[in-house]
């Protein structure tokens, strides 16, 4: 039987808390589906993709530092490199697995998401985790408008 981590079982047990749900939310499917295309855009290296997702001005916090990021051309510059620095590392793709989701308005989600790092077969190189601010713009579009960065981890077994 494969030994899971604390993060791995309190995931299971989110999808499965998801699963018995009566209903979907529709509002929670479109965090759902606004970071799958995220996470899509990011295995690609759509740079383009992923500064459309994102709201301007927006905030990085992490333990580098913080930083305002004021347009577009910020965020294709930061991930221009993104997909060969994983590439490097043997890391192919992503994808979010959501922990937790709280609408904090009716506009506002506050969401902690966990990127795990997938080679060319699936199999998880570590991970990432992020907590994010998405907001419901003027247009009705999900944007993100900070991004907090909780650190990453690599598989070592």
């Amino acid at each position: 039987m494969e030994r899971r981590s604390p993060r791995e079982r309190m995931n299971l047990v989110a999808s499965i808390d998801r699963l018995d749900a009566s209903e979907p939310d529709l509002d929670d499917a479109e965090v759902s589906e606004f970071l799958t295309r995220y996470g899509q855009a990011l295995s690609a290296g759509d740079v383009g993709g992923i500064a459309d997702l994102w709201n301007y001005p927006a905030f990085v916090l992490s333990d580098d530092g913080v930083r305002a990021v004021e347009n577009r051309e910020e965020v294709e510059s930061f991930f221009r490199g993104a997909k060969a620095d994983y590439a490097a590392r043997g890391i192919e793709s992503t994808r979010p697995d959501v922990v937790r989701l709280e609408w904090v308005t009716d506009r506002i989600a506050i969401v902690d998401v966990r990127w795990p790092c997938l080679d060319e077969r699936g199999f998880e190189r570590g991970e990432e985790w992020g907590t994010y601010t998405l907001r419901v713009d003027d247009n009705g579009d999900l944007k993100l408008c900070v991004a907090l960065m909780r650190g990453a981890s690599s598989e070592t077994h």
